[in-house]
């Protein structure tokens, strides 16, 4: 069985490493992709990243596969799950997993990743351990790894010498602009996702960092009463970034919703 992977705002498929290699030994196909803008996926026309635009692209994907996918969507990837399953074009998928990601985010939560990807996006650095460093500072709970080989997929150094994140700063300008339109309150269009939310029929899981800043207790809580029948896990130790701080006990809960949902050995 075919399982989609798409990854936050601002990372790459390499994000999912360790989990693609995890799901295909127990049978299942994992397709990890760049979301547009991102990575190796080419930089949308006039900064098309509205979440409608990524859900369109799943679904497009989804589509073109030879059996209804499960989707495991982080934060960026699963806003766009939720509209893509809640309101676009329910059916396309066969299940939806979120990590870390819910209508309802906090307000702080939300200033802190967008400032983090802001922050460079225009001016680059001068080298990876600049870029090195400014990581370690957003996730200081981590040991700092320096300009490691993995860090480089992030990275495009470019003619004038320096190194870029590897997406398109029009993808955070679009962030940014529509977050001054809606005022400082951390609300991209909480109440549409919201209503996209409680028409999801399928089976969906919803794994939380246990010490997110993005989705609080109360907002996976009011999740679970939009979509009763939605699973739940809480990964101790784990913020926003749950694969990469917790990515055994976030392999594990992955693997056993997916193998009771669809059965092993489902490639």
């Amino acid at each position: 069985m075919p399982v989609l992977l798409a990854h936050g705002g601002g990372q790459t498929k390499r994000a999912w490493k360790r989990v693609t290699a995890m799901l295909a030994a127990h049978g299942f196909r994992a397709i990890a992709l760049d979301l547009r803008g991102h990575g190796d996926s080419a930089w949308a026309d006039a900064g098309a990243y509205d979440i409608v635009d990524f859900a369109g692209d799943l679904i497009a994907i989804a589509g073109a596969l030879d059996r209804k996918p499960a989707l495991i969507g982080a934060s960026l990837g699963g806003l766009a799950g939720i509209v893509a399953e809640g309101e676009v074009a329910p059916g396309s998928f066969a299940s939806l997993t979120l990590v870390d990601i819910t209508p309802q985010m906090e307000a702080g939560g939300v200033a802190r990743v967008v400032g983090f990807m802001a922050a460079n996006a225009g001016e680059g650095f001068a080298s990876p351990e600049e870029a090195a460093r400014v990581i370690s500072d957003y996730l200081p709970h981590r040991p700092s790894r320096g300009a490691s080989a993995g860090l480089a997929h992030y990275l495009r150094q470019k003619a004038d010498g320096r190194y870029y994140w590897h997406w398109d700063p029009a993808f955070i300008e679009g962030i940014m602009r529509r977050h001054a339109e809606r005022g400082n309150s951390g609300d991209f269009g909480r109440t549409e996702l919201g209503d996209a939310a409680s028409r999801l029929a399928l089976p969906v899981h919803l794994i939380r960092g246990g010490s997110s800043d993005l989705v609080s207790p109360d907002a996976a809580a009011h999740f679970r009463e939009l979509v009763p029948h939605a699973e739940f896990s809480d990964i101790a130790g784990a913020t926003h970034m749950v694969a990469g701080d917790q990515n055994d006990a976030f392999g594990d809960a992955i693997l056993d919703f997916l193998v009771r949902t669809h059965g092993g050995d489902s490639a």
